[in-house]
């Protein structure tokens, strides 16, 4: 695989909760268009990484950050609205959360708040952004009904599809699958694998076969340090440190 172009590069990011350090001199350049697996064990900075990217640690009063984080070589902390800065790096989270309205006005909601009032291009983007999110055609009659009536897996689709409906450029996905049953994770390690040819994707797993089947590159995060990251077939066949072929092989986390 050729090397695209730099979306995403992290250089030295600490990170503290108070007085307790999470994330430790962590730099990472994740590139356009590839599906970038974060693993390794529970507690070990993978969540609180991918929560930089779009700023979702500012919510947090104890933390406290130094280093850089950039998006299209722009420091996301001083050069971006915050508003703006989330338009483009999209997340959904492990546990399915929407809204408790109907399926159309989840995924409408994101292109309301960014000012699209008209009814038809609401209604077209309500129905490309299901699209993607392979849920259209199980939800196309029912779109008036509430979003909490669909299955786990289904919610969790329409998670993702709420999120494409702003436009973004990265999707930050903090293992999306987790609370999944297998049929529903395989639908969606499916559309992850189509949704790269147009977005970034950032995905934290537990699940290693996933991060296999799945990634490009894999970062593998041990006590708030990347140990090791690499194209994933060599992560996975020929890690360059004993720490990663110890987890890999199942020998901790």
């Amino acid at each position: 695989m050729t090397d695209g172009k730099l979306k995403i590069k992290t250089d030295n990011l600490n990170l503290f909760y108070s007085d307790i350090q999470a994330l430790k001199n962590v730099t990472v350049d994740i590139r356009e268009r590839e599906v970038t697996a974060l693993i390794g064990p529970s507690g070990c900075g993978k969540s609180t990484f991918i929560k930089t990217l779009n700023r979702m640690n500012d919510l947090v009063s104890s933390v406290r950050i130094t280093g850089d984080v950039y998006l299209d070589d722009l420091n996301i902390y001083r050069e971006y609205d915050i508003v703006d800065l989330r338009k483009r790096v999209g997340m959904v989270f492990q546990k399915p959360n929407p809204f408790p309205m109907s399926i159309y006005d989840n995924v409408a909601y994101g292109p309301r708040i960014h000012g699209v009032k008209s009814k038809s291009q609401l209604n077209e983007i309500v129905e490309e952004s299901l699209k993607s999110a392979a849920l259209w055609d199980e939800v196309k009659d029912r779109l008036k009904q509430n979003a909490l009536g669909l299955s786990g897996g289904q919610q969790q689709r329409l998670c993702i599809a709420r999120v494409l409906a702003v436009e973004p450029e990265v999707v930050l996905m903090d293992e999306p699958t987790s609370a999944l049953d297998p049929i529903s994770t395989l639908k969606i390690e499916d559309l992850i694998d189509e949704l790269k040819e147009k977005y970034t994707i950032v995905i934290v797993t537990h699940n290693m076969q996933q991060a296999g089947r799945i990634s490009d590159r894999t970062a593998f995060f041990l006590h708030g340090e990347v140990v090791e990251f690499d194209f994933t077939e060599n992560i996975f066949s020929k890690p360059s440190d004993k720490r990663t072929e110890d987890y890999i092989t199942g020998r901790f986390g």
